[in-house]
């Protein structure tokens, strides 16, 4: 591949129903706000797992926003984010293991964009 061609990294952008509620859910998960202006947020949580969050919501657009976050122990952070969940009455269910390969569980943010929180299941 050409080293002009290397892309370093991809960013989705969530929106945000109520833009400082959000931030603070977020930060509660675990995320760190790098930066933030009156309109747009950049959060990373480690090496790779980053996103825009945007004081932007369009109801029918977020009822139909996903985002999946892999991690390490989808255990551990269940007991965390359920936590969380509870403190910003939010919807989370407890993780399962799934059919493509995956043991996750939902996790919806104060705006209603869902997560799926999982780590891949071992053969």
């Amino acid at each position: 591949m050409t080293p002009s061609l290397i892309a370093k990294e991809v960013k989705a952008f969530v929106p945000a129903k109520d833009f400082e509620l959000s931030k603070r859910f977020y930060e509660a998960l675990g995320f760190t706000c790098v930066w933030s202006g009156p309109d747009l947020a950049y959060f990373n949580h480690g090496q790779g797992s980053a996103f825009l969050l945007q004081n932007y919501h369009v109801e029918a657009c977020t009822a139909n926003f996903m985002m999946h976050l892999e991690v390490e122990n989808v255990d551990a952070w269940w007991l965390h984010a359920s936590e969380v969940a509870k403190q910003f009455g939010v919807r989370a269910e407890p993780p399962k293991d799934q059919p493509w390969g995956m043991r996750d569980f939902p996790l919806v943010d104060p705006s209603g964009v869902l997560w799926r929180v999982g780590q891949p299941l071992t053969s």
